[in-house]
């Protein structure tokens, strides 16, 4: 297994892609720290689950869009790793608000946590993994965005996530060039339109379904966006760092979300 000993921490993953994004990496021998706000029973679930793949998990209430919980959750996964430290951080959690709506029509609440969770929020969690992981000169992080997020276009009714996001592009970029001589990669995956338990489900689960809107023809899957973190998470991947990378399938969503109302 090419990550056996190291630790991996993976934001809002008691269920969804975050959740097959910790089994996958468990299988490949990550001792696991799970996290979530609301969906403790899953989260423990998840863990148990994990354990009987021989690796070690736990589980870690904190919401990622108070930077308290944000401090608190770095100070116990350091406190709880096997070896120590967090090797590979997954920044999965994120609020969006699915109902389509216009900038105006924003309460500063809702604009307020939607900056926090999607990019204050990670940046600080970032910046609390970081100083182990360049004292061991080795480290993953994996920002998540949206299809086309590295392009910085107009999301009509998305303003504030997209915006949130979009500022994570420069972000990761720029963390990716500062600490690549320390061993560090840093990059960020934009899944497409992933919908429900397709979240959970494997390629062969999904591979014989049709998505009218997808130009691959088929759903895509949470296999689909947790190979992709395991591939960039590799000791052999130190190469990559710095990329904004689509798994779409071919699917646009702002292009889809674009008409007048």
């Amino acid at each position: 297994m090419e990550l056996t000993g190291r630790t991996a921490l993976i934001t809002g993953s008691a269920k969804g892609l975050g959740k097959m994004t910790a089994l996958t990496l468990a299988r490949m021998g990550c001792d696991i720290v799970l996290n979530y706000v609301s969906s403790e029973q899953e989260a423990k679930r998840l863990a148990e689950d994990i354990e009987l793949l021989g690796v070690k998990a736990t589980a870690i209430r904190a919401d990622i869009a108070e930077s308290s919980d944000v401090e608190r959750l770095a100070s116990e996964a350091l406190s709880w790793s096997p070896n120590g430290g967090v090797d590979i951080l997954v920044n999965n959690a994120g609020p969006f608000i699915r109902e389509r709506r216009l900038f105006a029509d924003y309460d500063t609440d809702d604009i307020i946590g939607l900056v926090n969770g999607n990019l204050l929020g990670v940046i600080l969690l970032d910046h609390k993994l970081l100083p182990g992981m360049r004292l061991r000169q080795w480290g993953r992080i994996i920002h998540f965005g949206f299809g086309h997020a590295g392009e910085g276009r107009a999301w009509p009714h998305r303003a504030v996530y997209a915006t949130a996001k979009t500022g994570l592009v420069s972000f990761t970029k720029t963390l990716a060039v500062e600490e690549a001589g320390n061993g560090i990669t840093v990059h960020m995956i934009c899944p497409g339109d992933i919908k429900g338990l397709n979240k959970e489900r494997s390629i062969e689960e999904v591979a014989r379904e049709r998505d009218e809107e997808s130009p691959r023809g088929r759903p895509g899957s949470g296999e689909d966006i947790a190979r992709v973190i395991a591939f960039l998470c590799l000791p052999q991947s130190d190469y990559l760092t710095g990329n904004i990378v689509d798994v779409t399938g071919g699917f646009d969503p702002i292009k889809n979300n674009t008409k007048r109302t």
